[in-house]
């Protein structure tokens, strides 16, 4: 069985979410609770580019806010 993650030639989304958090997604899955579109369907090497270019901090929001108000 192929991982739908993994196929070169498919249509992927591009999600995000609340805490900024990036992730590819097939485009024929359904969107999971809690996470939103960023990018509507591309191909894979364009929705990981995508990704590379927005999610620059790795850390989740709430972990950013908390570092932020502590400083």
């Amino acid at each position: 069985m192929t991982n739908p993650f993994d196929v070169p030639d498919a249509a992927y989304l591009v999600l995000s979410n609340d805490e900024d958090q990036y992730s590819l997604w097939p485009a024929f899955a359904e969107v999971p609770s809690g996470w939103s579109v960023r990018r509507d369907a591309t191909t894979r090497g364009e929705a990981l580019q995508f990704i590379e270019e927005n999610w620059t901090d790795m850390r989740p929001r709430s972990l950013v806010e908390q570092m932020n108000a502590s400083s």
